[in-house]
């Protein structure tokens, strides 16, 4: 038996999935579809074809994230694979006959991921925006089309719900399965992930998974990127650009309140100026690397330009802000906030 488990916050995208998946579920038997509605307002039940009611449990989240909802969606599921979907991918046509493929593997594999693939613009480069969206098809073990066996994600105590956004969370449980002892695999099932319109300041928004990235670092110490299958970030290089920023704004506040010594002012102005081209030369690397590749139109290159400016202090604020968080918590520690068993 196979369980299909989708968290959602009701958005537009998941009446596409559901669509995608109705005439598919029949292939499966004994198939479930658990829905984990995860808003945190009441605005009325969750829409569900006709042809999928006979297999959709909806299931009430606390809207505590992504990470709790899985965790009540598996702890709910009767199957032996519990098959992990964002509500924005749209599974291909042949989905579920690949599935079945995917999943008969050796008793030693604790999960099977599938290929995601973001369709980008074909008639001009992608935004930045596009691009991280895209960065979903390199993904390692990305929960918008992850399988697991529901005894690997008992023995690991599933999802750490500390983990509140949709962001290394997967990544995190993936880790521990693979410490556990268990395989993980590429799988053939394909989904597409389209790119969903978002402010074009999203990338600040963004920013605020390095609090989560600074608990990543307290679990599981210097290599956590290494062992967690994750690329290298740019958090050194915004340390040292926002560093430059803070000391020339200081400097020049200094230099211009009453001082005693004239070459104190002096001091001060040329670390300040310093400082400043420091900061200068890293945003403007910052900048450049965001608008080479991008379709450099008017707004886009605005964009950029303001928010490669913004982006470094704000990343590091968020890290700061979680590494505080973080210190009370043990290196190596797992926490996984208890979630209620629901009825099945």
């Amino acid at each position: 038996m196979i369980s299909v488990v989708v968290p959602t916050l009701g958005r537009s995208s998941l009446a596409t999935l559901l669509d995608a998946l109705a005439g598919q579920l029949d292939e499966l038997p004994g198939a479930e579809l658990l829905l984990v509605d995860d808003r945190r307002d009441d605005t009325g039940e969750l829409a569900v074809p006709g042809a999928l009611a006979a297999y959709t449990k909806v299931l009430t989240g606390r809207g505590a994230g992504p990470a709790a909802a899985r965790n009540l969606g598996w702890r709910a599921a009767r199957g032996e694979w519990v098959v992990f979907l964002d509500d924005d991918v749209v599974p291909a046509p042949d989905w579920v006959r690949r599935l079945r493929a995917d999943l008969a593997v050796a008793g030693g594999t604790g999960g099977v991921q599938g290929v995601v693939d973001v369709p980008l613009p074909a008639h001009r480069r992608p935004t930045d925006w596009e691009r991280g969206t895209a960065g979903l098809a390199q993904g390692r073990w990305i929960t918008a089309d992850m399988a697991y066996r529901r005894t690997a994600l008992a023995a690991v105590g599933g999802f750490d719900e500390r983990f509140p956004r949709a962001y290394r969370e997967d990544a995190e449980l993936a880790h521990r399965v693979r410490r556990a002892g268990w395989d993980l695999v590429q799988g053939r099932r394909r989904v597409t992930h389209p790119v969903r319109p978002e402010s074009r300041w999203v990338s600040l928004r963004t920013q605020r998974g390095n609090a989560d990235d600074a608990l990543l670092r307290r679990l599981y110490g210097r290599g956590w990127r290494a062992d967690l299958d994750l690329p290298p970030g740019r958090r050194p290089r915004h340390v040292a650009v926002a560093a430059a920023g803070t000391v020339a704004l200081a400097a020049a506040a200094l230099r211009a309140a009453p001082l005693r010594s004239a070459r104190a002012r002096r001091a001060l102005g040329v670390l300040g100026g310093l400082a400043a081209l420091g900061w200068a030369a890293g945003t403007a690397e910052f900048t450049r690397a965001r608008v080479a590749p991008g379709p450099r139109t008017p707004d886009e290159v605005a964009t950029m330009l303001v928010t490669s400016v913004l982006i470094p202090p704000l990343a590091v604020v968020h890290w700061v802000r979680g590494w505080r968080r973080a210190r009370a918590v043990p290196a190596g520690a797992l926490v996984t906030a208890p979630v209620p068993m629901a009825g099945r």
